[in-house]
């Protein structure tokens, strides 16, 4: 796979193994999730803007992203499930301002979130950092490569695209997957659970527009630090 044409792609010791273990010993163990990371996780900030994380984006040709959100996820034996196949369409933000362009509001754990434009989805950059080596038995992330070029789909799109070749993103201890957010992605449960603990950070060029700010923006008052049941 590769991330210009796929929007998608693994990566391989970006964190060394001292790294790793020291942001495993700053997460907690017996959640399945946490939110708000980057106002709430020095570990996890300082990993946003460290050189290992700022060199992978360089490659990816996203030099200008700053982070904008941060989220840790374990799928272990106590909390492990499944998620089908979507695209990531929504971001959170600071306060609800009616802007052309941005739609679908909802509330998540008390966060507001809303859908902005494909455009501004399609310029982001996901990376999922893997505290624990994933293989097929642990619920990894299956992709459709290239499924990000269609924008934002409809339901009969995504149902005729997962009928394609997914590939399954295996990933060792300290590894990244950059991903487009627009990319179609799913997991299983783990046939093995173990930990399959992993750190998504998502980085933006953009300001938003209208008076929007991300409710992860670092300028912006700390928010809360929320775990939740189940994760992607």
């Amino acid at each position: 796979m590769k991330f210009a044409s796929d929007g998608v792609e693994i990566f391989e010791d970006v964190l060394t193994a001292a790294a790793v273990d020291a942001l495993t010993a700053a997460l907690p163990q017996s959640v399945a999730g946490l939110r708000n990371l980057l106002q709430h996780s020095n570990a996890v900030r300082a990993l946003a803007h460290s050189p290992a994380v700022r060199d992978l984006l360089v490659q990816l040709d996203g030099e200008n992203a700053r982070p904008v959100r941060a989220v840790f996820f374990d799928k272990n034996p106590a909390h492990n499930w499944k998620v089908p196949w979507h695209q990531d369409l929504t971001i959170a933000v600071a306060e609800r301002r009616e802007v052309p362009g941005f739609k679908a509001w909802s509330v998540k754990d008390g966060v507001l979130h809303v859908q902005p434009p494909a455009e501004l989805l399609a310029r982001m950059i996901t990376l999922r950092i893997h505290l624990d080596d994933c293989d097929a038995r642990n619920g990894p992330l299956r992709v459709i490569p290239g499924s990000h070029r269609g924008g934002r789909l409809h339901a009969a799109e995504i149902a005729r695209l997962t009928q394609a070749a997914e590939t399954v993103c295996c990933a060792p201890r300290g590894a990244a997957i950059a991903m487009r957010p627009l990319v179609l992605h799913a997991s299983s449960p783990a046939a093995a659970p173990s930990h399959r603990r992993v750190i998504h950070l998502e980085f933006s060029p953009d300001e938003l527009p209208g008076g929007l700010a991300w409710f992860e923006d670092e300028s912006m008052p700390a928010g809360r630090l929320t775990a939740f049941p189940t994760a992607v």
